[in-house]
């Protein structure tokens, strides 16, 4: 009952199926059954506690193979030191399942090519169906009952299978892609790859237009009304973090290099992520010289907004480089403060946006929390010991930031020539 399989169990129920939901953690499973959710997800506890009576949670297999016809495999599949996704999660779920017939283990998780067919090969007696999620976290449930698409994929000998998960997703009225197991392990590889592709694109966009004098995001705005092209993922800023972009693209080129095959556009796609975060600290410096004694805050510390996940954030990379060049860090998020405390030892965690900004030198700017667009710049500039300000997803509005008496840096914007000129 992690991300993925919370929002399944919640969705499923309120299509109005009857749903059990297996974790092995018994504090977790409590703390679920108490109404609680171990992360933050907007409308996903309304949405629990509307079908709580369709809802069922639970430690034990055994009850979840007496009830359910479909097993929905949701754990985690981090990467491994090498690269390579780490199945240990998805091998004792398999195992635990047991080679039962006349029940479909249905893949959420995010696999390698081939985990599919391992895992037919192993379980003979068990319908395999891969059936990938695209759920975006801070939307998840949304993107749950209207999604763009539903993969399915399966062998012909599970065709009773596909059949039934088909008929599971069918109220939704999404498009169904009908394939076999691969291409549909790949097809989530692939997409999150090329997503992964574009911001990275786009990123390097910005970091010309830099060098230029262009505005990435009118260049952006230009690029999107192009229907070859469209307007998503092309917003630069800081590059991409979270549990799927950074392990997905990982994934696809180790698999690629062990299948043989040198992906040379994926390296450079993870290449231009990580130095990525190097351009904040670089417009700090231009701006400031050293950083050492310097105190810098950074609003917000979650990948990314409507959600407390920590996972390859964007401010952990810029905090640890910032205490590097021995600067003082203090941070505020609206939701990610607990999640975040553990993972940055040293930082000031503080309980508002002004309180992080007090005498700081400068400030950047990490998640597009709503809520940063309604601060009181004026007040923010008085505050501040040095008003600088980096916006690292070019959220803000430049001018109204500037009128207030802050020295605004964009990624892939002009800065202001008096600004400049100042030094």
């Amino acid at each position: 009952m992690g991300w993925v399989g919370l929002v399944t169990a919640a969705c499923f129920a309120e299509l109005g199926h009857r749903v059990v939901a297996r974790d092995i953690l018994p504090e977790k499973v409590e703390s679920l059954r108490g109404g609680e959710l171990p992360f933050h997800e907007p409308e996903l506890a309304e949405l629990i506690e509307k079908n709580s009576e369709r809802l069922t949670f639970t430690t034990e297999m055994g009850e979840l193979l007496d009830e359910a016809r479909l097993i929905f495999v949701c754990v985690q599949t981090p990467p491994t030191h090498s690269g390579d996704a780490d199945l240990s999660a998805v091998n004792q779920a398999v195992s635990e399942i047991g080679d039962v017939t006349d029940r479909a283990l249905v893949m959420k998780s995010t696999v390698p090519v081939g985990t599919g067919r391992a895992i037919r090969r192993a379980s003979p007696g068990l319908a395999y169906v891969s059936c990938p999620e695209f759920l975006r976290e801070g939307t998840a449930v949304r993107d749950f009952m209207e999604p763009d698409r539903v993969v399915v994929g399966a062998e012909p000998e599970d065709a009773w299978a596909a059949d039934a998960v088909e008929a599971a997703y069918e109220p939704l009225g999404a498009p169904v892609v009908r394939t076999d197991v691969a291409s549909a392990e790949m097809i989530k590889l692939a997409s999150n790859a090329f997503l992964a592709t574009k911001i990275s694109f786009i990123n390097e966009i910005a970091n010309v237009s830099d060098e230029v004098g262009a505005d990435v995001t009118e260049v952006a705005r230009g690029m999107g009304l192009d229907d070859r092209i469209g307007p998503r993922f092309l917003n630069a800023g800081l590059g991409f973090g979270g549990s799927c972009f950074p392990k997905d693209t990982q994934a696809l080129k180790i698999l690629a290099g062990n299948s043989g095959y040198h992906f040379q556009l994926l390296n450079a796609v993870i290449e231009v992520n990580d130095l990525q975060k190097r351009r904040v600290l670089s417009k700090l410096t231009k701006r400031l010289g050293s950083l050492e004694g310097r105190r810098v805050a950074l609003l917000g510390l979650a990948f990314k907004a409507d959600t407390d996940d920590m996972r390859e954030a964007s401010s952990l990379v810029l905090a640890t480089r910032l205490q590097g060049e021995g600067a003082t860090v203090t941070a505020y998020d609206p939701v990610a403060a607990g999640p975040a405390g553990e993972l940055l030892p040293g930082v000031e965690i503080t309980g508002s946006a002004l309180e992080a900004l007090d005498g700081a030198d400068a400030a950047v700017l990490v998640t597009e929390w709503p809520e940063f667009a309604e601060l009181d710049w004026s007040e923010v500039a008085t505050r501040m010991a040095n008003p600088l300000l980096v916006d690292g997803r070019n959220f803000l509005d430049a001018e109204k930031v500037r009128d207030a008496g802050i020295v605004y840096e964009g990624i892939g914007r002009p800065s202001d020539p008096a600004d400049v000129a100042d030094g």
